[in-house]
């Protein structure tokens, strides 16, 4: 099942995207399901996707420190999309979870042809690097 293109309009890394962009973007993403307790990405671990919650609660972990907790219309595993390198936290449902997640190849073509989008992404990850910066420095 696709992801609602309500959905991804709440997620600001979005905003910019136009209408035909969208419901591209929806009919790529897939249901994921996930059962309270299950991990499902791991600090450290490779990751090549990237997750919007539609129903339920995941807490993010970094270096095993609980950092927050996300929900309905939250977001993670953007840097994933961009370098498939290695995951910066760990993402665990607290509650049973539906989430919708797109691969780093079906989402590249959507960035390279919307500079919008890609400033966005840019905007986000030095926001958690900044953050990052602080719980270390």
């Amino acid at each position: 099942m696709a992801a609602s293109e309500e959905l991804i309009r709440q997620v600001p890394l979005f905003s910019g995207l136009d209408k035909r962009e969208i419901q591209g973007l929806a009919s790529t993403m897939k249901q994921r399901d996930f059962d309270a307790g299950d991990t499902i990405a791991s600090e450290g671990s490779t990751g090549i996707g990237f997750f919007i919650i539609d129903e339920g609660e995941a807490t993010v972990s970094v270096q095993g420190e609980e950092v927050r907790t996300l929900k309905h219309g939250d977001y993670f595993g953007e840097v994933a999309l961009i370098d498939d390198g290695a995951r910066t936290a760990t993402i665990t449902a607290k509650t049973p979870l539906k989430a919708y997640g797109i691969t780093s190849w079906e989402f590249r073509p959507l960035v390279e042809n919307n500079a919008s989008l890609a400033w966005k992404m840019l905007q986000t990850m030095a926001k958690r690097l900044r953050e990052s910066e602080k719980r270390t420095g």
